[in-house]
């Protein structure tokens, strides 16, 4: 891999979900050189939207792509915000008896 390949994320662990980077999307490499085996990778989204994350990735978790399409990581990041929401608002509850779907 080299400074400007784009990539995607082929695992799903907590230290990239922890900022809000999941499987399946998909950046960019920032940096000429990896370091212990990582490369820093920027997630962007579309637009003028701030990027998901610039962070450090394990070589083995990214696959090299011919481009980004930063709509699927803004489709990948609304899933899982959806799914955080609807966890968050049970929170607090115990008795959920009551509850009508």
């Amino acid at each position: 891999m080299t400074m400007m390949d784009c990539v995607e994320l082929t695992a799903e662990k907590e230290n990239y979900a922890k900022y809000g980077v999941h499987k399946g999307m998909q950046g960019w490499i920032c940096l000429d050189d990896s370091a212990n085996g990582t490369w820093l990778v920027n997630f962007p989204q579309c637009g003028e939207e701030d990027d998901i994350a610039e962070i450090s990735v394990t070589e083995a978790d990214l696959a090299v792509i011919p481009v980004i399409d930063a709509a699927i990581n803004e489709a990948i990041k609304a899933q899982f915000d959806a799914l955080e929401k609807t966890s968050k608002s049970f929170s607090g509850q115990d008795d959920l008896s009551d509850y009508m779907v």
